[in-house]
């Protein structure tokens, strides 16, 4: 049997109570600082939204856990924060040969590791550290390979039959050989699978018998050393005094205590900022965002998100299965009532995988159309005249795409059963959901995606192609149709604009006829914050960034 969703009231009721009782707890008392005094010891506290589900770079899939990742590590190249420019990072400069299929990198010198209660690196970051961050991924008899999951984001990349060989060259210098050229490669490795990991560390832990202290008590390169974790109430961090790219005089206002405190309810998160209990809160609701612009002590910091909400249909599972009871789910479903309803003046309404905004994004589709009747023709069709049952999945926290699963759920179940179709709504914790949904469970489900790299492959790809399709893949709608696949591959081998938006267009107009999800919203993402800080900025990527960010008094 299905375990039916709690009422939302009872568990805003729920969240609240549990809250206050937090607010009791000594290993709180660095939370409940956040309002006057941490301008004393220079905590700033983020009230997140959720728990991440690792803290290994390698291992994570969501924003959530991206953004707390992003702390302690660096990639090779990154994005400038607040665009999708790529500029050096560990790596001061880089060099593409053999048509595109060698990568040669030099890394900075001496960068340098944190240190834990167990360990302090006897060495800075040299190419072992590349190696081993990346061979862990890639090699299945790697000793790293199966210590604390599977790498499915590597893996959905494509990663693992790209590459030919990763070669130490010297102690500065680190080769990829590719066996064709990619044009998704180089944005790629800036994604969050890309921070380099200590080798040194590795071996130590090895050495243990403590291979999973790797991700438990994670050591990088960041701005942000990792102090602790405690899932529901907080990630903590210290300033790495070391930094490799931090001042040569931190100023009066430098954060040098960082705390996610673990808040999934929007409106809890509301009446912690306000309180002065956090200073960053994510994604405020759009009903909200009047209250946040007219306090004085908040601000509003907003900016359009590479993103898509969706309901992914199962197609592995009947009647999903069936195309022609795909295309009438789509049809059954009023699209601009829920962003107008749930998302207001920060949605739009979704009619492909792509945000408008992306470079290959094909406008002469035409919109998605709303018809029950037509819906209820292809139902009966199918042989589903009389309707069926089924089960609908909905996010349990808000997130960027979706900042109320619950409602969009309510009022999809609505349209749906117009047509005879009997949705039955169910939810888990956070961790618990992403969990069934990678693990093909669900037969409709509510998920979204914000690109982590800004390139197209990164939704086409990673989120529909084939590869994506296999269990634990981020492919959800288990969907795999060679032409549209063909399409999608051969757009990464090449960097000529023009050829990969054509095989983009075509790919679309594949999936528009395939139906596999429902394509929801876009969004303009918000966030809010007290005046109190400065230097603070969304990302079109969808992280959250730290570095820099400081007091204003």
């Amino acid at each position: 049997m299905r375990r039916r969703a709690r009422p939302e009231g009872l568990v805003v009721t729920l969240l609240i109570a549990l809250a206050a009782a937090l607010a009791t707890a000594p290993w709180a008392a660095v939370i409940a600082r956040a309002g006057g005094p941490p301008r004393q010891d220079r905590t700033l506290v983020y009230c997140s939204e959720g728990n991440p589900e690792s803290l290994d770079p390698g291992l994570v899939t969501t924003t959530t856990a991206m953004s707390a990742t992003w702390q302690m590590f660096n990639s090779l190249v990154e994005f400038a924060p607040g665009t999708t420019d790529l500029r050096p990072a560990l790596a001061e400069s880089w060099q593409v040969s053999d048509g595109g299929r060698t990568y040669d990198f030099t890394l900075r010198a001496g960068v340098r590791f944190h240190a834990n209660a167990g360990f302090a690196p006897s060495r800075p970051l040299n190419a072992d550290d590349v190696l081993f961050s990346f061979l862990r991924q890639w090699k299945p008899d790697h000793p790293y390979h199966r210590v604390g999951g599977d790498f499915a984001y590597f893996r959905d990349l494509g990663l693992s039959d790209l590459i030919e060989g990763i070669e130490r060259l010297d102690e500065r210098r680190v080769r990829f050989r590719l066996k064709e050229p990619d044009a998704t490669f180089l944005p790629n490795l800036a994604q969050a699978f890309g921070g380099i990991q200590s080798a040194e560390y590795a071996e130590h832990l090895a050495r243990r018998g403590t291979p999973e202290a790797l991700a438990r008590a994670p050591v990088g390169t960041g701005p942000f050393r990792f102090v602790d974790y405690r899932p529901d109430v907080a990630v903590r961090y210290r300033s790495f005094p070391d930094y490799w790219r931090r001042p040569a005089e931190a100023g009066a206002g430098t954060v040098e205590t960082l705390v996610f405190s673990i808040t999934p309810n929007t409106a809890v998160r509301l009446t912690k900022l306000k309180a002065g209990e956090c200073h960053v809160m994510a994604f405020p609701g759009p009903a909200d965002l009047d209250a946040v612009r007219a306090d004085p002590d908040l601000a509003l910091v907003s900016g359009e998100e590479l993103n898509v909400a969706y309901l992914a249909l199962n197609t592995a599972r009947p009647p999903m299965s069936d195309p022609r009871v795909r295309r009438a789910v789509n049809l059954a479903i009023d699209r601009r009532a829920i962003v107008e309803a749930v998302y207001g003046p920060a949605g739009t309404v979704a009619h492909n995988p792509l945000p408008p905004s992306s470079w290959a994004f094909d406008r002469g589709l035409p919109e998605l159309a709303f018809d029950r009747e037509a819906a209820a023709r292809l139902l009966a069709e199918a042989g589903y005249a009389e309707g069926f049952e089924t089960d609908l999945w909905f996010l349990p926290v808000s997130r960027p795409y979706n900042p109320n699963g619950r409602r969009v759920a309510d009022m999809i179940r609505a349209d749906l059963a117009r047509i005879g179709i009997r949705a039955e709504l169910v939810t888990r914790d956070w961790n618990a959901y992403r969990a069934a949904l990678y693990g093909g469970t669900p037969t409709m489900m509510l998920y979204g995606w914000t690109s982590d790299n800004g390139d197209p492959d990164n939704f086409m790809n990673v989120l529909l192609g084939c590869r994506a399709a296999a269990p634990g893949g981020a492919n959800l709608a288990r969907w795999c149709d060679p032409g549209y696949d063909a399409a999608v591959q051969a757009a990464r081998r090449t960097d000529d604009r023009e050829v990969r938006t054509r095989l983009y267009r075509d790919a679309q107009a594949r999936f528009r006829a395939a139906a596999p999800w429902v394509p929801l919203a876009h969004t303009v993402v918000h966030m809010a914050i007290r005046r109190t800080v400065s230097g603070f900025r969304t990302d079109p990527l969808g992280r959250t960034l730290f570095e820099g960010v400081t007091f204003t008094e």
